[in-house]
C-alpha cells in the first residue's frame, strides 16, 4: 500500500498550467494579483475574481490577452456559481481554481469581539472558500486539474486577540486535506498553501498601521516574523501547482513549527498564558473594545 502511495505521488507531478485554465479569488490586489500574473507569464489563461470591480478589471486589463475580469464576492454562493460558469464557459474549460480571498479583524479577543466580525471573517475566509471550490468541482474533475485552498500558519499559531482569522484558516486546512483525498479517485488533486506574514495591505492594515497590532507583531520570535513579498508567495503557489502539492509553506522558517505543532503548542500555550507581556497586551486591547 505505501508503495502505491508513492507511486500515485509520482504520476501526478510535472502539472503544466501552460495552456489551462485557473480562476483566482482575491484577485485585485495582493496575492491574487500576484498569482495571475505569474500563472498569465507560465501561459496559463486566468480569471480574476475580486468584490472589488475596478481593481480586478485594472488587472485584468494589464495582462490582456487569456485574462478574464470577473466582479463578484465569495460570500454570495450565486455570484460564485455565475463566476465559475462564465469562466468556463469564456475560456472553454477550468482545470485549476485558487480561493485565495481572505480578511482579518482588528486585533480584539473573545470576550470583546462584535459577533458580527466574527460573522464577516468566516463568511469571507471558510464559506467563501467552500463557495469559489464547489461549483468549481465538475470543471476539475473533468479536466484532471487541481484545487489550491490559501490557509494560513496562523492554522496552527496561538489566536489570542486574533481567533477568527485563525479558526477560518484552520478550518480552510481540514476542507483541503478533505479534497485532496476525495478527489484522488478521479484523477484531480487538491493542495493548501500555508503563508507567515506576507507584506501585503492587509498586513499593513492589521500589524502596522495600529499600535496593538504591531505589538502582536513584535512578540513573534524570529523565523516566525520574517516577511515575505506577495510575489514570492504566489511564486510557491504557482510552484505547488505545477507539481500538484499537497501543501507548500512559506517561510521556510515555519516549516519546522508546521511539522511539530503538536508539541510545540502545548509548550507555546502555555508559556504565553504565563507572560506577562501578553497579559498587558491582552487587556490594552480589551480596553479600547469596550467603551467607556
Amino acid at each position: 500500500m505505501i508503495d502505491d502511495i508513492f507511486s500515485i505521488g509520482r504520476r501526478r507531478r510535472n502539472y503544466s498550467v501552460e495552456g489551462r485554465v485557473a480562476l483566482i479569488t482575491g484577485a485585485g490586489h495582493g496575492i491574487g494579483r500576484e498569482l495571475a500574473e505569474v500563472l498569465h507569464d507560465r501561459r496559463a489563461s486566468v480569471a480574476l475574481v475580486d468584490v472589488d470591480q475596478d481593481a480586478v478589471g485594472a488587472a485584468a486589463a494589464t495582462l490582456g490577452e487569456r485574462a478574464l475580469a470577473i466582479a463578484a464576492d465569495v460570500t454570495d454562493r450565486a455570484a460564485m456559481r455565475a463566476a465559475i460558469d462564465r469562466a468556463a464557459g469564456h475560456f472553454g474549460r477550468l482545470d485549476v481554481v485558487v480561493a485565495n480571498a481572505g480578511v482579518v479583524p482588528r486585533p480584539a479577543t473573545v470576550r470583546t469581539l462584535d459577533g458580527r466580525d466574527f460573522d464577516r471573517v468566516m463568511d469571507i475566509n471558510l464559506t467563501g472558500v467552500f463557495n469559489t471550490v464547489r461549483p468549481a468541482l465538475d470543471h476539475v474533475v473533468t479536466a484532471g486539474g487541481h484545487v489550491v485552498v490559501v490557509s494560513s500558519c496562523a492554522a496552527f499559531a496561538p489566536g489570542m486577540a486574533g481567533a477568527p482569522y485563525m479558526i477560518s484558516k484552520a478550518a480552510v486546512e481540514q476542507l483541503g486535506r478533505a479534497l485532496r483525498v476525495e478527489l484522488a479517485p478521479f484523477g484531480a488533486s487538491a493542495g493548501i498553501a500555508y503563508f507567515g506574514i506576507v507584506d501585503t495591505r492587509m498586513t499593513h492594515d492589521t500589524l502596522d498601521h495600529d499600535e496593538l497590532g504591531r505589538e502582536l507583531d513584535d512578540l513573534l520570535p524570529w523565523p516566525l516574523n520574517v516577511r515575505i513579498s506577495a510575489a514570492q508567495a504566489a511564486a510557491t503557489i504557482a510552484d505547488g501547482i505545477e507539481r500538484r502539492a499537497a501543501r507548500t509553506i512559506a517561510p521556510a522558517g515555519w516549516e519546522p513549527y508546521a511539522l511539530l505543532r503538536g508539541a510545540i503548542n502545548v509548550v507555546l500555550d502555555s508559556a504565553l498564558a504565563r507572560d506577562p507581556r501578553v497579559h498587558d497586551l491582552l487587556r490594552r486591547v480589551e480596553a479600547r473594545a469596550t467603551p467607556s
